[in-house]
């Protein structure tokens, strides 16, 4: 489920960050500050961090700012979970599930890591813009 398609009584965050490695640390904070509010304790914050972390990166690494120079952030928590995404311009390559990371690679494993904590992701692809999606178990 999209956030554009929530029932009203859910809390969605959308966060506007520069298009640059600094906002990762802005938006894990603020996740944290959220989640928190909502007594969300323990690995589900952990894990939901580290999430966004690799989403945000993946972003900001490997796909251009949206048109105002920016990347999205957004989450909500309904009964399946601690909902992520991350929203760029759409770049090149798609991201893709990684079977296995050569051991001498120094990148490759974020996406296995965003595998491992979800329950699902995905990834929503439009004209000029990608968004990838993750659901934590909270």
């Amino acid at each position: 489920m999209s956030s554009a398609t929530l029932p009203a009584d859910v809390s969605v965050v959308d966060v506007v960050l520069p298009h640059e490695v600094s906002a990762v640390a802005d938006a894990r904070r603020r996740l944290a500050g959220y989640l928190k509010r909502y007594r969300v304790a323990g690995n589900a914050l952990d894990d939901a961090q580290l999430v966004l972390s690799e989403l945000l990166s993946n972003a900001i690494r490997y796909a251009p700012a949206l048109p105002a120079g920016e990347v999205r952030a957004t989450w909500w928590i309904d009964k399946a979970g601690i909902h992520l995404e991350v929203t760029d311009g759409c770049g090149d390559t798609e991201p893709r599930r990684v079977s296995e990371a050569h051991p001498e690679s120094i990148g490759g494993r974020g996406l296995a890591i965003v595998d491992v904590l979800s329950s699902e992701w995905g990834v929503r692809t439009a004209a000029t813009r990608r968004t990838v999606y993750a659901v934590v178990p909270g």
